[in-house]
């Protein structure tokens, strides 16, 4: 049997969190990948996955051996794409994931110009309003607009940006602009319909750190936030976006910003890495290709200049 191949195998499995998602992934057969995980367990003469009908569990030695095949795959990893020269030549192909519009609008065209630079480098590009595992999923870049918990990844900072409440100026010539949070109560709202999202919105005092929730009457929800930003100047209602989101309506007046004292602070945008040792030239050259433009699209997508 193939030991490197079963032992990726079973870090799939544990990573996906069953045997049938991983041969999806994996493009293999269920029966196959099955039949290569029971070979590894009799290989070491141990059990390694407990599988009932709901769930796939690791046991104790299992975990261990898991821990160790993905230092294992990773050592081999780094040394293929040494010996292939990705530490002494650009060259490769690099996995990146963007939020949705943010990438559509911002990372794609920075793409299209660094594949034009780089003619050995290709690139993966996902779009997902969704924070990806970058490890388990295999990327090498994700684009973060968030404050960031504490974590052994690497993360270089291309900008902050604004969360903006904004209405249609016949939405506002109708119902009035709310001059405080509280406000929002009387007018119809246009909401992001996500399971993680609050159903209140957050503010802030002005000249303090108190924070206001108000919970609002969605009058239409919407599954992304083009749409809410596209229904918010058809004057469906007020749409809460980060300024990048509602960038294009607030430049040519089709959408006005209200509450501007009581907008929340500033959310960082990062580009993040994993730390690896040694970093491939076709990152290296992708961050030093995409930081500085990335900083100076933001002075203007933020929704604020830089000082």
């Amino acid at each position: 049997m193939d030991r490197f191949e079963a032992m990726a195998m079973l870090v799939t499995v544990t990573e996906e969190g069953s045997l049938s998602a991983a041969a999806r992934r994996l493009h293999v057969p269920l029966a196959t990948l099955s039949r290569k995980v029971s070979d590894l367990e009799k290989l070491l003469g141990a059990r390694l996955l407990i599988r009932t009908t709901r769930k796939l569990t690791l046991t104790d030695v299992g975990a261990a051996y898991v821990a160790a095949a993905r230092r294992i795959l990773e050592d081999v990893e780094h040394a293929e794409r040494e010996a292939a020269g990705e530490y002494t030549t650009p060259r490769g192909e690099l996995t990146l994931t963007a939020p949705v519009m943010f990438g559509r609008l911002h990372v794609l065209p920075l793409v299209a110009q660094f594949l034009a630079t780089w003619p050995a480098i290709n690139v993966r590009l996902s779009f997902t309003d969704r924070n990806v595992d970058i490890v388990e999923d295999h990327v090498d870049l994700a684009v973060r607009i968030s404050q960031l918990p504490d974590s052994t990844m690497i993360a270089t900072q291309v900008g902050e940006m604004r969360t903006v409440t904004c209405a249609s100026p016949a939405l506002l010539a109708e119902h009035g602009s709310p001059e405080r949070p509280d406000d929002l109560r009387r007018l119809p709202c246009v909401t992001v319909d996500a399971p993680i999202l609050s159903p209140s919105w957050r503010y802030r005092v002005p000249g303090g750190s108190a924070v206001i929730e108000v919970p609002v009457a969605s009058r239409l929800s919407l599954s992304s936030t083009e749409a809410v930003a596209e229904a918010a100047i058809q004057g469906v209602g007020v749409a809460r976006l980060l300024h990048y989101q509602a960038a294009r309506g607030l430049a040519n007046g089709a959408l006005q910003t209200v509450l501007e004292d009581y907008e929340p602070g500033l959310q960082p945008v990062h580009l993040v890495h994993v730390s690896r040792g040694q970093m491939p030239l076709k990152m290296r050259c992708f961050l030093d290709f995409a930081v500085p433009r990335l900083r100076e699209a933001l002075k203007t997508a933020g929704g604020h200049q830089s000082p």
